[in-house]
C-alpha cells in the first residue's frame, strides 16, 4: 500500500468495513465512505465517531468519488448498479473488495495469524488480540465485533486495534470464499459446520487455508477439524481439546459460574495452569484454548497468556447482558447458525429460568439452506418452558428466494413439541416478549447482520415493568 493513498469505503459502517477503515486510516491514508444506514438516519453514534476521526462521510449516491486516484473498497457482494461503483468506473478509479484489501495488509505482516471457522471467530480473535497486547506485543487486530477490552471514551467502536508490533491478527471469513486470499503464518480453525456453503466446499477451503500455514491450530473436539488435523505433519500442528488426551492443550476441571467459567489447561509434557474466564460457557473454554494455542505459536508463555485471558471482557453481542428490570434479564446475542445457537442455549441452561428467545434469521438464503438443522437445534436445545418467537428474516434489498420463511421454521419446531411462533413484524415480537415476561425470565435477542438488533434489545429492556 502506497502511503497516503485515498480510500473510499462503500458501506463503511459494516462490521467488516469499519475496522478495516480504522486500520487504513491509522496507517496514514485518507479515508472517506458512504453507508445506506447513514442515508436512512440510522446508527448515528457510529458515524459521529468516524467523523470525529476526520473521516469524510457522503451519501451513497456516488458524490464522494471525485478522484481517479481514490481506491473504492466494496463488500464482495456489492452490485454494479450501486452509484459509488458507477462513479468509480466512470472515473477509472481502482476498486478492491474488502477481503482483497484485508488480505493485502494481512499477507504483508511479519507474523500473520488468521482466525477461521464456523463459530467463535470474533471471540477468539478478541482473546488472542488481548493476550498479545497485554503481554506487550502491540499487535494489529482486525475483528468483526467490538472488543470490550479496547473500548475507550475516544474509541467506542473498537473492532480494530492498530499496533506497531509484528503480529497482525485477523478474523477471516469462509462464507464468501475470501479465505482463499490469505497466506497465514499461523492458521487457526475453531470448527467446521454447515453455515453458508456445502460441507464439501468448506472442507476444501479450510484444507487449503491450513496447508499454506507454518503452524495450524486445530480443535480435536470437532469432527471436521479433527479430520483435517490428521492430514497435517506433527511439526506444523498444534491441537486443543476439552476431552481428547492426545491434544497439545487440554482443558479440565471446568467450573461454570454465572459471570464466567474456570478451568485448568495442561500443555503436553507440562503442568496445569489455572484460567478464570470472565465470559461464560464451555464454548468459550474452547475459544480460550484456541487463543492460548495461537499465543504459544507466537512465542508467548502459557502462564503469561493464561493470566491475560483472566482480564478479557468479551466482545459485543456475544451473550451480552443488556440489563435487568423487574427481575427479567435481557441478553443480546449474535448466534445465527445452529452451532452458535446450541452453544448459547446450553450456556444459558446452566442456570435456572425460562428463556424467551427472539431469533431473527440472518437471511432467506441461510434459512433455506439450514432449515432442517435449525429445526433440530431449537427442538433439542430449547427447554420445555422456553418460548421461541421469530420475525421475518433480515432483508437488505435485491431479489431473493422466499420459499422458506420464519413461519415454516416455527411450525416445524412446534410440531416437535416446543413453543415456537412467527409473528412477521419485529415490533409484534417485541410486544409479545414484553407481555410474556415475568420475574426470573431471560429474554434473548438473537441474530446477525443487523446492527439494529442491539437497539431493539435496549428498547425491550426499557419497556419491561420495573
Amino acid at each position: 500500500m502506497e502511503h497516503d493513498t485515498p480510500y473510499f469505503f462503500c458501506g463503511i459502517g459494516g462490521s467488516g468495513m469499519l475496522p478495516l477503515a480504522l486500520i487504513v486510516h491509522a496507517r496514514g491514508h485518507r479515508v472517506a465512505g458512504s453507508d445506506r444506514s447513514l442515508d436512512q438516519g440510522r446508527l448515528a453514534p457510529k458515524f459521529e465517531y468516524l467523523r470525529s476521526l476526520g473521516i469524510g462521510l457522503f451519501p451513497q449516491d456516488g458524490s464522494g468519488i471525485t478522484d481517479p486516484a481514490q481506491v473504492l473498497v466494496t463488500s464482495a457482494a456489492v452490485e454494479d448498479t450501486v452509484p459509488d461503483v458507477v462513479a468509480a468506473r466512470a472515473l477509472g478509479a481502482p476498486m478492491l473488495t474488502r477481503p482483497q484489501l484485508l488480505a493485502r495488509l494481512f499477507n504483508g505482516a511479519r507474523l500473520s495469524i488468521g482466525v477461521a471457522g464456523t463459530s467463535g471467530k470474533s471471540t477468539t480473535t478478541g482473546m488472542l488480540g488481548w493476550i498479545l497486547e497485554r503481554c506487550g506485543h502491540r499487535p494489529t487486530v482486525m475483528n468483526g465485533a467490538v472488543m470490550k477490552n479496547f473500548v475507550r471514551p475516544d474509541s467506542p467502536f473498537s473492532s480494530a486495534l492498530v499496533g506497531d508490533g509484528p503480529a497482525f491478527v485477523a478474523e477471516v471469513d469462509e462464507s464468501d470464499g475470501s479465505i482463499a486470499n490469505y497466506t497465514p503464518h499461523v492458521a487457526l480453525v475453531n470448527n467446521i459446520a454447515l453455515d453458508h456453503k456445502s460441507m464439501d466446499e468448506l472442507r476444501r477451503l479450510f484444507a487449503a487455508f491450513t496447508a499454506k500455514a507454518r503452524m495450524a491450530v486445530l480443535n480435536l473436539d470437532n469432527g471436521e477439524t479433527a479430520a483435517l488435523a490428521a492430514t497435517l505433519p506433527a511439526d506444523r500442528l498444534t491441537t486443543y481439546s476439552l476431552s481428547d488426551a492426545r491434544a497439545d492443550l487440554l482443558a479440565g476441571d471446568i467450573a461454570p459460574a454465572p459471570d464466567g467459567i474456570g478451568f485448568a489447561v495442561r500443555e503436553k509434557g507440562g503442568g496445569a495452569v489455572a484460567v478464570r474466564l470472565r465470559v461464560p460457557g464451555r464454548h468459550n473454554v474452547a475459544n480460550a484454548l484456541a487463543a492460548l494455542a495461537a499465543a504459544r505459536a507466537a512465542g508467548l508463555s502459557l502462564d503469561d497468556a493464561a493470566a491475560a485471558l483472566g482480564e478479557f471482557f468479551g466482545v459485543r453481542r456475544r451473550l451480552e447482558t443488556v440489563g435487568t428490570r423487574g427481575g427479567v434479564t435481557v441478553i443480546d446475542d449474535f448466534a445465527h447458525n445452529p452451532d452458535k445457537i446450541a452453544a448459547t442455549l446450553a450456556t444459558l441452561h446452566d442456570w435456572p429460568g425460562r428463556l424467551l428467545v427472539m431469533f431473527q434469521p440472518h437471511g432467506f438464503g441461510p434459512l433455506r439452506l439450514m432449515k432442517d438443522e435449525f429445526v433440530a437445534c431449537f427442538a433439542e436445545k430449547l427447554g420445555a418452558d422456553d418460548v421461541l418467537i421469530m420475525p421475518d428474516p433480515a432483508y437488505f434489498g435485491g431479489t431473493v428466494d422466499r420459499s422458506v420463511t420464519s413461519a415454516h421454521l416455527a411450525e416445524a419446531i412446534a410440531a416437535r413439541g416446543r413453543h415456537a411462533l412467527a409473528l412477521g413484524e419485529r415490533s409484534a415480537c417485541g410486544d409479545a416478549l414484553v407481555d410474556m415476561a415475568r420475574p426470573g425470565d431471560r429474554i434473548v435477542v438473537m441474530g446477525a447482520r443487523d446492527d439494529t438488533l442491539s437497539l431493539f434489545a435496549e428498547e425491550i429492556l426499557a419497556r419491561l415493568r420495573g
